[in-house]
C-alpha cells in the first residue's frame, strides 16, 4: 500500500452497510393510521434507485459517486464487494446530498464558499497530512479511480455548514457561569480519577428508523473490527459536529458526556476499545477509547525517553540451535555493558548496531515495552526481543524527562465543551430541516 494510501484511510471512509430492507413500523401515537397487515402495490424497491439524484435541481451525477466510492474503497484495507458495495453507494449518495444541500443553504444565505476557499483547504490539506502538493494529491487520487473533484466536495461542504453553525446557531447558544462553576466543582472533586479521550460516531434514529439505524451501526462496529479507520467512519457517516475531526472529542471527564449509557460504558473500556451501538436519545453512538489519564495527575506516559536500540540481526538459514545461541552470546554481552557509556564499543564488538533516539515519548511505543522501560533505572536495558527473521534487539534507557503535572480543563475550556454540545445537537436539527424542507429527485 503506497504512503498516499496508509494516510488517507484516515481521511475517508470504507462503507458496508447492512441491507436497507422494508422494516415494520411499530404501533405508536405518531399521528400515522397504518395498519398492522399492510399490503405493497407495485414491485418498486424505494432502495433500488439508479445512484443519481436532483437535490433543489442541482445535480449529483453517478461519477460523482463512482468517484467517491473509488475514495473510500482505496482509502480502506477492509475488502467491500456485492451487496456491502451496494449499500455503500447508497450510502454515498445520502452523503453528497446532505454536502449539496449544506452548500445550498450557505449560499442562499449569502455565506456561499468560494473556489478559492476550498483550493486553500485542499492545498493546505495535502500538504499538512500527506506532506505533498495538490497536484501530486489530484495524481494520486486519479490511480485509485477518484479525483480531487470529489475530495474538494466534501471539504466545500463542510466549510459550507461549519458558515451556517458560527452564524445561525453558534451566537445563540448560551451556556452560564453557573453551569460552568458548576461542572468544574464537580469536576475538582474527581481530581486522581480517571479522563478520557475518546472518540464518537453519532447516527440519529427515530420510531420509524431505529431499526434499519441499528443495523447500519453494527455493520460500522463490525468494519471497524476488521480494521477500518474510526476517523474516516466519523468524518463520513458522524452526525455530531465532532465529525469534522474525526470524531475525537479531546479529553473529557465522563460527567461532560451528559448520557448514563455512555459514562457507564466508557469508565470500564480499556485504551483500543470498540464500544457499541449504544442507544441515547435520539439515535445510537459508537465509542473509541483513544486514550486514558489521571485528572490533574502527570502521566508517566508522558515521559521523554532517551534510548539507545541494540539490534543484532541473525545470518539467513541459520538453524534454531545457532539462532538461540547467537541470541544468548547477544543477551550476554548487554548484560555485561556499563550503562550508555560503552554500550557502542561492547556492541560493535559483537557485530551488534546500535540506533540512538533522544526525543521519543513512553507512550509513542508498544504497550509491552512502556511498563518495562517506565520502571527501568538509566544505563538499564530492557529483555531481549525479537525472532529469527527480525533479530533480536533491546532497548537501554539512557535519560528520562519525567512530565509536569496536568493542570486539567479551566473556565473557557469547560464553556467551549458545554457550547460545542449544544452546538451539536441544533446542528443535527438544522440539517434535518434542510432534509425534510428538500425537492430530492431520483433517476
Amino acid at each position: 500500500m503506497t504512503r498516499f494510501a496508509k494516510t488517507l484511510r484516515f481521511l475517508t471512509a470504507s462503507v458496508a452497510l447492512a441491507a436497507v430492507g422494508g422494516t415494520a413500523l411499530q404501533a405508536q401515537d405518531d399521528g400515522f393510521d397504518i395498519p398492522d397487515d399492510i399490503r405493497i402495490l407495485g414491485e418498486a424497491n424505494p432502495n433500488m434507485r439508479r445512484a443519481t439524484a436532483r437535490v433543489n435541481g442541482n445535480i449529483i451525477t453517478g461519477t460523482d459517486v463512482d468517484h467517491r466510492v473509488a475514495l473510500i474503497v482505496a482509502a480502506n484495507d477492509v475488502p467491500i464487494a456485492g451487496e456491502e458495495l451496494d449499500q455503500m453507494r447508497l450510502q454515498v449518495l445520502r452523503n453528497l446530498i446532505d454536502e449539496t444541500l449544506q452548500v445550498q443553504e450557505a449560499a442562499a444565505l449569502d455565506m456561499e464558499v468560494t473556489a478559492e476557499e476550498v483550493d486553500e483547504a485542499y492545498e493546505r490539506f495535502a500538504r499538512e497530512r500527506f506532506g505533498q502538493s495538490p497536484e501530486e494529491m489530484d495524481e494520486y487520487l486519479r490511480s485509485v479511480g477518484a479525483s480531487g473533484r470529489t475530495l474538494k466536495r466534501q471539504i466545500q461542504g463542510e466549510l459550507a455548514f461549519d458558515k451556517l453553525l458560527r452564524r445561525n446557531i453558534a451566537p445563540f447558544v448560551n451556556v452560564s457561569a453557573e453551569e460552568v462553576n458548576e461542572l468544574f466543582d464537580r469536576l475538582q472533586a474527581t481530581r486522581g480519577q480517571n479522563e478520557y479521550r475518546i472518540g464518537e460516531i453519532y447516527l440519529s434514529a427515530n420510531a420509524n428508523n431505529r431499526q434499519q439505524v441499528l443495523q447500519t451501526a453494527q455493520q460500522i462496529i463490525e468494519q471497524l473490527r476488521q480494521g477500518g479507520s474510526f476517523v474516516a467512519y466519523a468524518r463520513q457517516f458522524s452526525e455530531a459536529s465532532s465529525r469534522a475531526v474525526g470524531g475525537d472529542l479531546g479529553w473529557i471527564q465522563l460527567e461532560q458526556l451528559q448520557n448514563d449509557a455512555l459514562e457507564a460504558a466508557a469508565r470500564d473500556m480499556v485504551p483500543g476499545q470498540l464500544v457499541g451501538p449504544i442507544e441515547i436519545s435520539g439515535g445510537f453512538s459508537l465509542m473509541l477509547l483513544i486514550d486514558r489519564r489521571q485528572i490533574g495527575m502527570a502521566d508517566p506516559r508522558d515521559a521523554i525517553l532517551s534510548l539507545k536500540q541494540i539490534s543484532l540481526e541473525f545470518a539467513p538459514g541459520l538453524s534454531d540451535e545457532e539462532v538461540e545461541a547467537q541470541a544468548q552470546v547477544f543477551a550476554n554481552a548487554v548484560a555485561d555493558m556499563n550503562g550508555c557509556g560503552d554500550a557502542n564499543i561492547k556492541a560493535e564488538a559483537i557485530g551488534a548496531e546500535v540506533v540512538d533516539n533522544d526525543q521519543i515519548a513512553a507512550r509513542a511505543l508498544p504497550d509491552p515495552l512502556q511498563s518495562i522501560l517506565l520502571d527501568l533505572n538509566v544505563g538499564q536495558s530492557t529483555p531481549p526481543f525479537g525472532d529469527a527473521a527480525e533479530g533480536v534487539r533491546v532497548l537501554m534507557l539512557c535519560g528520562r524527562d519525567d512530565p509536569q503535572q496536568q493542570r486539567g480543563p479551566d473556565f473557557d475550556e469547560l464553556m467551549n465543551t458545554l457550547e460545542d454540545e449544544r452546538i451539536n445537537r441544533r446542528a443535527q436539527s438544522y440539517l434535518r430541516d434542510l432534509r425534510r424542507d428538500a425537492v430530492i429527485e431520483y433517476d
